[in-house]
């Protein structure tokens, strides 16, 4: 994106802020709000995790974590291959995948899905172990996708730990 260009204005060689692709991979729009894109990637994930929550419990959540990873999959290779930025920030299905995840263990309680949001972030952007493996060996559309679903299987491991533990903190 061009330095001083708005979101309507936007255009990166080879796409459009209205095709498809751009669409999908970019949330309609959401992962190119000015700073911190994979934060308004997984905060938009929130609502829309809370509503199919809402109208079929954690596994709907579930199937459409995966259904987003496949289709963010696809979407981010052809971002990639159309612009040739590799791992553009502005790509953030990956966050709403990874968002997914986590969210498929989490209660509908506006707690559990805050700590859900944060420990998503905190493993998205530090990386531990196999997530920083994953983000610095796989390239394209899968490297993009696959960083963020780790992460959101480590913060399901650590939402479902503060899941027992919430009744022993008070």
């Amino acid at each position: 994106m061009s330095q001083g260009s708005s979101t309507l204005a936007y255009r990166r060689d080879g796409i459009t802020a209205f095709h498809p692709v751009t669409l999908i991979a970019t949330c309609f729009g959401v992962g190119l709000l000015p700073k911190a894109p994979g934060t308004w990637g997984s905060l938009v994930a929130l609502p829309l995790g809370w509503a199919l929550a809402t109208a079929g419990g954690g596994r709907l959540v579930l199937v459409a974590a995966i259904i987003c990873f496949v289709v963010g999959w696809w979407a981010a290779r052809e971002y990639i291959g159309r612009t040739g930025v590799e791992d553009p920030s502005e790509v953030v299905i990956d966050e709403v995948a990874g968002q997914w995840l986590v969210l498929a263990a989490a209660p509908l309680d506006p707690v559990a899905y805050g700590v859900a949001f944060i420990l998503f972030r905190l493993f998205d952007i530090w990386k531990p172990g196999p997530i920083g493996q994953a983000d610095r060996s796989f390239g394209g559309g899968m490297g993009v996708m696959l960083d963020d679903m780790l992460a959101g299987l480590f913060a399901m491991a650590g939402l479902v730990l503060f899941l027992h533990l919430r009744p022993l903190l008070g």
